[in-house]
């Protein structure tokens, strides 16, 4: 009865505010590019690495002027898990490696004013064929024309196929690692907050960077072969963005 009554309230709305960004006279803008990320090997590494950053960021659809439109939208969500195999560290000697997944999904906004809050669900394709995503709200503070800063916090979340995948020990694993056998279940795996700058060099270009901090929680955090909770990282990249009139 409360999810019909949320339901008639939603579409009851006036329709600007429902349109999920689809309305005529509007913008699809995605900064796109190319950097680098240094943090852990895997998740629950106690060392990091330096990989690639495929940079998808700030999707969504705005106003002509390029403003950030208000209310619902809705924009595609891609991720890319790397690597796990036996050079990452001697803790996972005897597990099986894991090659690189990439993950496609939709990813469901709110905006009210310079707060976004947000939820992601993506499926994975390659090194796990999962079901993962985030929940979470950022925080918009323009310092200039130039400058931009969003704060921000969020909970990751995976479905067992995911969380056995990158936390679990079979039988045969444990056999050769000597771990105990695990099983971790569907649920929020990693809490993180966020902060990220991004400094325009022209209409289009800028230099993004972005400093996380996560832990693993739940499950996650039990597994034996977690060394490390804590999760820092540091992203660096320059970005280009589309924008795309409708």
């Amino acid at each position: 009865m409360k999810l019909a009554l949320a339901f008639a309230v939603l579409f009851a709305a006036p329709l600007h505010a429902q349109d999920f960004g689809a309305a005529g006279g509007r913008t699809f803008s995605a900064d796109v590019g190319l950097g680098a990320v240094a943090g852990p090997n895997y998740p629950g590494a106690d060392e990091g690495d330096v990989t690639p950053w495929i940079i998808w960021r700030n999707a969504g659809f705005g106003t002509p002027g390029g403003a950030q439109a208000q209310g619902f939208s809705i924009s595609p969500s891609f991720g890319i898990k790397g690597a796990r195999d036996g050079d990452d560290g001697a803790a996972l000697e005897g597990l099986e490696e894991i090659d690189r997944a990439y993950e496609l999904g939709l990813r469901l906004a709110y905006g009210a004013g310079p707060v976004t809050a947000y939820g992601t669900v993506r499926r994975g394709f390659g090194g796990h064929e999962g079901v993962t995503g985030a929940v979470g709200a950022k925080y918009r503070t323009d310092l200039s024309d130039r400058v931009t800063l969003w704060s921000g916090a969020q909970v990751v979340y995976g479905n067992d196929s995911f969380n056995n995948t990158y936390f679990g020990v079979t039988e045969t694993e444990s056999a050769a690692s000597g771990l105990p056998v695990y099983a971790p279940g569907s649920g929020a795996n990693e809490a993180a907050i966020t902060f990220e700058a991004r400094y325009a060099l022209s209409d289009s270009t800028a230099l993004l960077g972005e400093v996380r901090y996560g832990r693993l929680i739940g499950d996650a955090a039990d597994s034996p072969v977690v060394l490390e909770p804590y999760q820092p990282s540091l992203r660096m990249g320059v970005t280009r963005r589309f924008s795309f009139g409708f």
